[in-house]
């Protein structure tokens, strides 16, 4: 296998990786403030809007993230009388479903580390003198975060695998070019590349959440 043929593959490869990663940027940045607002509606006094946030968590808990894709990137344009209107470029209609799947899955996640902290610090801050927004910002955050960033770590790691799922929609990313390469070429080489690649992606990944941990263990 010459040098030029490793390089030939992996130029397409780096390119559908910057898919990968835009993917994972948006779903990031968008699903974990949206996971934190369902958690936060889940917790409402308002039964109705809390019985919502619920459903929304259990349906997108409680069927396949690559029906999820299938749904948005196909399905919503078949809707009858609005199908039309919700005719989606493939990245953004999967992107879409990424982001409400893993905002329901944060949400879970934010709502276990709320739980888990003593209903006592809630009391001390109001001794303290501390109004709702101070209690949440300096008291409740810091200590919800210690606890959720293992989990959160957890799904930023499966969510860098599950970008793969784009495949199954047509979106070129980085298995896409793995697979083409594969099939024009007849070696299995590319996949051993591909693989490379989510493994320094879930690396740096690990690496970072490993700071974060220490850095917030500390405080």
């Amino acid at each position: 296998m010459s040098f030029d043929y490793i390089l030939t593959v992996l130029k397409p490869m780096l390119e559908g990786a910057q898919i990968t990663i835009l993917l994972f940027l948006l779903v990031i940045v968008t699903s974990i403030p949206l996971g934190f607002l369902v958690t936060l509606l889940v917790r409402s006094r308002l039964k109705i809007i809390s019985y919502l946030a619920q459903t929304y968590i259990y349906l997108m808990r409680g069927t396949p993230l690559l029906l999820q894709l299938l749904f948005f990137v196909f399905g919503l344009p078949l809707i009858p009388f609005v199908g039309e209107y919700l005719i989606l470029d493939r990245f953004v209609a999967a992107a879409l479903a990424f982001i409400l799947n893993y905002a329901a899955y944060f949400a879970e996640i934010f709502r276990g580390g709320l739980i888990s902290i003593d209903k006592g610090q809630y009391e001390a801050a109001q001794v303290l003198g501390l109004n709702k927004f101070q209690t949440t910002v300096r008291v409740i955050l810091p200590q919800m975060i210690r606890t959720v960033l293992p989990p959160v770590a957890n799904e930023s790691i499966t969510l860098v695998k599950d970008t793969a799922l784009l495949y199954a929609v047509a979106v070129p990313e980085l298995l896409h070019f793995a697979q083409t390469a594969v099939n024009r070429d007849f070696t299995i080489m590319p996949f051993f590349f591909a693989a490379i690649i989510y493994l320094l992606m879930t690396l740096v990944l690990t690496l970072l959440f490993k700071y974060l941990e220490k850095k917030f263990s500390y405080e």
